[in-house]
């Protein structure tokens, strides 16, 4: 029922900007929580950007904090990732997820530590350098 589907990934120059696409469906944009998280070959999951609805709140990684910027857009139920000055090392599949019935004492640390419910099938974002 819950539908994500991820777009905008593509090959990059390092230093150049991409704006990946999660249009969502089957959940209603009140209440809940969205987030990007990507997986390299070889490596862990990594939880890039979330997004709680409840209070508006916002968190990166680390790695990508000043670079990557989440929206959302309640009124096309489509969320954004906006990544500039992207890095060889950002070369991964970004996937879109969402918990469409977020709890109060879930914050975007949690998500980042155990995902979250649904998940979209992935866009490959690949930075040369």
């Amino acid at each position: 029922e819950v539908q994500l589907v991820e777009s905008g990934g593509g090959l990059v120059q390092a230093g150049g900007s991409l704006r990946l696409s999660c249009a969502a469906s089957g959940f209603t944009f009140d209440d809940y929580a969205i987030g990007w998280f990507r997986q390299a070959p070889g490596k862990e999951r990594e939880g890039v950007s979330c997004f709680v609805s409840s209070d508006g709140s916002t968190d990166y990684a680390d790695s990508v904090k000043g670079r990557f910027t989440i929206s959302s857009d309640n009124a096309k139920n489509t969320v954004y990732l906006q990544m500039n000055s992207l890095k060889p090392e950002d070369t991964a599949v970004y996937y879109c997820a969402v918990d469409p019935a977020p709890v109060t004492y879930y914050d975007c640390s949690y998500y980042f530590e155990y995902g979250m419910d649904y998940w979209g099938k992935g866009t490959l974002v690949t930075v040369s350098s």
